[in-house]
């Protein structure tokens, strides 16, 4: 028996989720499936985004629909038009194998008539964002006086975003005797007034800790001047190439504002916020998810039922007011039990609201310090020599050999080297070689930072920063390779910190007096036959690059248009970027990039 027949999940469900390639069902699955599959209940779930809720209640509301009638009764409400699609396309998928369901989203942007008109072909589960179902109901276009199971997923976020109102008068069209599914990350007041309002007795289940961040999001924050904002969001991009992050800004204006420049300085960035027509937020969500559009910049509001697995950064461009909304914002990366990391730009006045954040969501933050502009630098310089190792060969390059041995003749090795690298180099260079320290007085106050002495010497209190040559090629982030050092080590979880992964090679930190028994542990030390190397870096900090270390620091990718992504044709007014992958077609607009 698999771990989803154990759920009580029938045949026609498991074969879906055998295509689908699930193996084992999330903590939310499992706790919620066989309550509403085995009792006629009131639910109340909470757990973060990306836990998998649209399973936990998309199947057993698939189980226990009758296909054979045409009357509607599910019904599902989501904050967003594209989780409402979302969702819908997930329902589609698990009940691929049942003849007669039909699942239809409405919401706002499209044709009501032609959503009515769906609906009115017989529509057995409906998802719909709030104020749409509302217009329709309003019109008779829609009758949900026949449900039997109501689903609110997202349910703090539909409430943040002004839905009260709006699902009262819906809930209130809705039988009495239906069973109510409320799927939430959080517990506002707001939330707990509908519970108490339409749900009688409902189980109650939860997930991690209420309003508790992901365990699988490391949470940084860098202090800075607040004039310094926009240059630190640069240098975070810079120091961590191949980045895929959702930046957050408070209000629109700063939305449009932001990706504007990002995009006059090269890198692949998009604005998402409530001004844009429906159109252009399809767009800019499909670059996304294509990862054509690698620096999001989003509002809270417009950012609400972002679904993407593959999020490596959510960057806090400026703090919400709520601390549930930091919740939120954090929860887009770390999902589908990948690893993520939350960065927030503060200033120091704002160092108070971070205490506040990490009481509430049960979790700590790391204070880093950004990158220097030397130590960006080294990143982009051994993430292009990576590259350029990885390159797959072109044979059509074959015929052009001789000509270009002839222009390159004389030419020995070791000077080819410098010349090709320095086609990039020396505007990256040039553009970061005289930057000034963002980082503030109070920046470099953290645990990250040691007190040692000279190069390769150990530092007698503080802590210690450690290179060692491995990274995400071989198959690390920054919480596997915590727990492989912690297993190595036979040390605390908590006694390495600071980790940062890099393309082929990673940081980390200790507490001072464990510096010499990690660094004769690593002493000849092999896995699978390779040598692990461990050396106290020389760039002792604990900056978002990773600080520097013996002059290798090629992390994790290339600067803001992404590692190996393509931006849309050429650099756009320079930047860094690179175009379509290769080295500077446009020239760079004081500086060029490399990736």
């Amino acid at each position: 028996m698999t771990k989803f027949e154990a759920l009580g999940l029938d045949q026609p469900l498991l074969d879906a989720i055998s295509d689908l390639g699930f193996e084992s069902p999330s903590e939310v699955q499992e706790k919620s499936i066989p309550i509403l599959l085995g009792q006629e209940t009131d639910l109340v779930a909470l757990a973060q985004t990306g836990t998998g809720k649209t399973a936990a209640f998309g199947f057993p509301m698939i189980q226990k629909i009758d296909v054979d009638s045409r009357t509607t009764q599910g019904l599902i409400l989501s904050p967003t038009r594209e989780l409402c699609l979302q969702i819908t396309n997930e329902l589609k998928l698990y009940s691929k194998y049942l003849k007669g369901l039909n699942v239809v989203s409405i919401y706002g942007g499209a044709s009501i008539t032609e959503q009515a008109r769906q609906i009115k072909r017989g529509a057995q589960i409906v998802v719909a964002t709030p104020g749409r179902m509302k217009d329709m109901i309003g019109r008779g276009m829609v009758d949900i006086s026949k449900i039997d199971y109501c689903v609110l997923d997202e349910a703090d976020e539909m409430l943040n975003m002004g839905f009260f109102e709006d699902i009262k008068d819906i809930l209130s069209n809705t039988p009495q005797e239906k069973f109510t599914w409320l799927f939430s990350a959080t517990m506002p007041k707001e939330v707990a007034t509908i519970a108490k309002k339409f749900m009688h007795k409902p189980v109650e289940i939860t997930v991690g800790t209420v309003n508790a961040g992901a365990s699988t999001v490391q949470h940084e924050y860098y202090v800075v001047g607040g004039r310094d904002r926009y240059a630190a969001l640069k240098r975070l991009a810079d120091a961590n190439p191949g980045i895929f992050s959702v930046v957050f800004c408070r209000t629109k204006r700063d939305t449009q504002r932001v990706a504007e420049k990002l995009i006059e300085d090269g890198y692949n960035a998009g604005a998402l916020h409530g001004d844009l027509s429906q159109n252009q937020r399809d767009l800019v969500m499909n670059s996304f998810r294509k990862k054509q559009v690698q620096m999001l910049v989003a509002t809270d509001v417009a950012a609400r039922g972002i679904d993407v697995d593959d999020v490596t950064h959510v960057i806090n461009y400026q703090l919400p007011d709520e601390i549930e909304t930091y919740t939120h914002r954090s929860g887009r990366t770390g999902r589908a039990g990948k690893s993520g990391i939350s960065m927030v730009i503060v200033s120091r006045s704002e160092i108070r609201k971070i205490k506040s954040i990490e009481s509430k969501i049960k979790q700590e933050f790391i204070q880093k310090q950004i990158p220097d502009g030397i130590e960006i630098c080294e990143i982009q310089l051994y993430h292009l020599a990576n590259k350029i190792k990885d390159t797959k060969v072109n044979q059509e390059i074959e015929s052009y050999l001789p000509a270009i041995n002839d222009v390159l003749d004389g030419i020995d090795r070791e000077e080819l080297i410098k010349k090709i690298f320095s086609v990039e180099f020396t505007q990256f260079y040039n553009y970061y070689s005289k930057t000034k320290d963002l980082n503030t007085s109070e920046s470099g106050k953290d645990r990250g930072e040691s007190k040692g002495g000279e190069k390769g010497e150990i530092p007698s209190e503080g802590s210690v920063r450690y290179f060692i040559n491995v990274g995400e090629r071989d198959g690390y982030d920054w919480m596997s390779l915590k727990d492989f050092l912690r297993d190595t080590l036979n040390v605390e979880k908590e006694d390495i910190f600071n980790v940062d992964t890099k393309d082929s090679f990673s940081f980390f930190n200790s507490d001072a007096h464990l510096a010499e028994f990690i660094l004769q542990t690593f002493t000849e030390f092999k896995l699978e036959g390779r040598f692990i190397n461990v050396e106290i870096s020389t760039k002792p900090g604990s900056g978002g690059g990773g600080k520097g270390g013996k002059k290798r620091s090629g992390r994790k990718g290339g600067g803001r248009k992404g590692g190996n992504s393509s931006f849309k044709g050429g650099i756009k007014g320079g930047g860094r970027g690179g175009n379509k992958g290769g080295f500077g077609k446009k020239g760079g607009k004081k500086r060029s990039g490399f990736y």
